[in-house]
């Protein structure tokens, strides 16, 4: 199948999915995750409506971020970021989407304050309390949400995960807990523009948005399998 033919295919599953759920299609937002994928292929999948793209690795960010700009695309950085790599990202991504931890925060938000920016972010969650992934762990999210908040030069949006690699229906009550924490985080924060929940990639994606993402993160599905060579699959 064609990337276009693919992407026919993800936005009818989400249709479905949104359809069981008794939600809108436009509730939720596709990204297309484009990690170790060339431009002429990404410029395939923006032939086909695709307006968000998603970045894990902040050299590959840096390399495409004038196709983005060319193209208007909305790019998010998802995968984990190191502090000395903030200054490729800051200002550049528009949505950050993995900021985990106090270091990571007060870097991104020196270097926001420093270029008089106002960086989006998400939290991301280590929902499944796994050693090898990144993520605040659930009981720091509350702590973590209070030094964002006191902050003025990011601006959190909402929160990403990504769970455990597991089948289907194991993997639903960790997006159903997802979905707890977001609710609970625009109650606690109703002065901050609480709007995105990011989870679901290539095989759940449709579970996340029967159990409320508003983000998902497609890569292979859309752009077939790819060569991994370090780090977490974000897509």
């Amino acid at each position: 199948m064609t990337i276009r033919e693919n992407i026919e295919t993800v936005r009818e599953n989400m249709a479905r999915a949104c359809q069981r759920a008794g939600r809108r299609i436009d509730e939720v937002t596709l990204i297309a995750v484009t990690k170790y994928v060339e431009t002429a292929r990404i410029a395939e999948a923006v032939a086909a409506g695709v307006t968000d793209v998603g970045e894990n690795r902040a050299q590959e960010f840096t390399e495409k971020l004038t196709f983005y700009e060319q193209n208007r695309l909305r790019a998010h950085f998802i995968g984990q970021l190191q502090t000395n790599k903030v200054k490729y990202i800051c200002g550049k991504a528009d949505l950050i989407q993995s900021v985990d931890r106090e270091p990571l925060l007060d870097a991104i938000t020196a270097y926001a304050a420093k270029h008089q920016l106002r960086q989006d972010i998400l939290i991301e969650v280590n929902i499944g309390r796994e050693a090898q992934k990144g993520g605040v762990l659930p009981e720091e999210l509350d702590r973590l949400v209070e030094c964002i908040a006191a902050q003025d030069s990011v601006r959190l949006r909402g929160l990403m995960c990504v769970p455990p690699a597991t089948d289907r229906d194991t993997v639903r009550p960790y997006f159903a807990q997802m979905r707890q924490r977001f609710e609970q985080l625009k109650r606690d924060c109703p002065s901050l523009p609480i709007d995105t929940l990011s989870m679901g990639m290539s095989h759940d994606y449709d579970v996340a948005i029967e159990e409320g993402a508003t983000v998902v993160r497609v890569g292979t599905a859309i752009f077939g399998p790819r060569i991994i060579l370090g780090g977490q699959q974000n897509g």
